[in-house]
This record gives C-alpha cells, structure tokens and sequence, in this order.
C-alpha cells in the first residue's frame, strides 16, 4: 500500500550537512533557507550528521509544508522512548511534517557497536509500543535484510550512497508500495577533472566505513575501485557530476530505476560548512 509519507515528499529533496547546524547564531539563516527550498518546490528536507527530532523541528516551525526528516537518527544515539517522544512532540504540533529517519551507522563509529540488524529490530519493537506509526519512519537500508525489514516495519528506505543498480534491486525487494528515496550528490561542474577532485576529497572518509565498501562490492565494483578515494568508474556512479543534462540524466537514472523520490546532496569545496544556496536554486531550475 503507498504511504501518505510516499505521497508527500514528492519526486526532490535536499539531503543537508549544514541545515542540521546547532549554532544559534545561524537560526535566522536556516530557517530562511528551510523556506525557500520549499519555495524552490523541493518537497523534502533531509537532515544529515545523525540529526534527531530536536535538529528537524526549527525547520518544520519556519516552513509550511515541506516535509523534513532525519537523514540519518543512529539507534546507538538515543534511546527509543526519548526518539519516541521527540516524534510525539513534533506530531502534536505540526502532524504529518517529520519523518523518523533512523540507521544503524558504522562499526568504527560506534562504541561497542554489535548485532546491527538485531538492534534495529528491537528499537523498531521499543517504537512500536510508544505508538510511532510504522508509517512515519523510514530505514537507511543497503543490504537485503535491512531493505526487507524497511518493508515490513517501516514507509520504506532512504538509502545512501548509492547507484540506480542499487535502487533497482532495492525496489525489487520493497515491492512497489514501500517509499524508496536514495540520497544522490551533485557537483554543479562541467570540467570532468575539477568535478572529480571535489567529489573524490568527499568520498574519501565513506570509503573508510565497511557498510557503503560491502555494498559496493555486492554492485560490482572492486576492491580497486574503492581505495584511494575511488576510481573514477566508482565516482561517475555515486555523484552526479556535469552540465545541465548530464546532470539531469543521473538523477532521472534514479527515478527509472524506481526511485520514488531522491534527496540531492549538493557538494563544493566548502560542504559542511556554507549553506549551498546558489546551487539548490541551480539544481531546482534545472529539474523543473
């Protein structure tokens, strides 16, 4: 069955390092971001560096109808009747505006981080009896098992750092009702060495996490193309990278693969710390 949260988010998102920022000096400027993205006809913000409910609700509050969702809540980070507490809270006041993102991270981020899979399902079991609606939260899924539980338990997956092979083997097990929202980054330039360079100094610190590594060599790549920041092969698969229809040609791989929805992940030099602005309204122009 399609999720009303499937319906919402429409076909764009952003996927955003900077919008999470807790400097209250920044409030002014995030929240005014928020509402031109949604402006701009962006139908999503997802919030990424392991961000919690606290990180979306300023967003939601500055913002009519966009829906933001954390991108991703790492189980290991808080205990789920405090994640079930924060959903309830953002609820009540703005229903339907906050989806419930959450993963199981990475093992060298992690403190004894141990049966990942097994403690995503008890945390889902934990939400299950505070009441979060199943509807409501999504799994940062990659391998089989995760997208499987994203089925049963959850709206559907937003996965990260992925290709369109992956999507499509992601829907072939979501089955078609199940929201599907890979995140996909974008580097707005046309020189293939310049874009490269950008996009190889971001990916270098993925590469160093063994759940995105697996899940490349399950897709094909090899150990090659996964050392030394990724080989071009691995870049040209994971960003999309151009001119205007180059660009537009990567992110609409996505959807004929059967994305639903897909969170764009702008990346410059200075990702992580500038609020991208130009190049969202840049992105928003060119896919109408």
């Amino acid at each position: 069955m399609t999720t009303a949260l499937k319906e919402s988010v429409g076909r764009y998102g952003v996927w955003s390092f900077e919008l999470r920022s807790e400097d209250p000096a920044r409030r002014g400027e995030l929240d005014e971001a928020a509402a031109e993205l949604e402006e701009l006809g962006y139908g999503a913000i997802w919030l990424g560096g392991n961000s919690t409910a606290d990180h979306a609700a300023p967003l939601v509050g500055a913002t009519r109808g966009v829906v933001v969702g954390t991108s991703i809540q790492s189980v290991w980070q808080q205990d789920a009747a405090t994640t079930a507490a924060g959903f309830d809270g953002l609820e009540t006041a703005h229903p339907g505006r906050f989806a419930l993102g959450l993963g199981v991270s990475h093992g060298p981020l992690v403190k004894d981080y141990r049966r990942p899979y097994a403690a995503m399902v008890e945390y889902l079991d934990e939400l299950d009896r505070a009441g979060v609606p199943a509807e409501r939260r999504v799994l940062a899924a990659l391998g089989p098992r995760m997208l499987e539980l994203a089925r049963d338990r959850a709206a559907g997956a937003i996965p990260y750092l992925t290709t369109p092979e992956h999507t499509e083997r992601a829907r072939e097990i979501l089955g078609a009702g199940p929201l599907l929202a890979p995140e996909l980054k974008v580097v707005l330039e046309s020189d293939p060495a310049r874009a490269r360079e950008t996009a190889r100094a971001y990916l270098a610190r993925y590469l160093e996490l063994p759940n995105y590594t697996n899940n490349f060599l399950r897709l094909g790549f090899t150990e090659a193309d996964v050392a030394d920041g990724g080989s071009d092969r691995l870049i040209d698969a994971v960003f999309a990278w151009g001119d205007e229809a180059r660009i537009r040609e990567r992110v609409t791989a996505f959807h004929e693969a059967g994305a639903d929805h897909v969170a764009l992940q702008v990346v410059t030099a200075n990702t992580g710390e500038a609020l991208p602005r130009k190049e969202w309204r840049a992105l928003a122009a060119l896919l109408g």
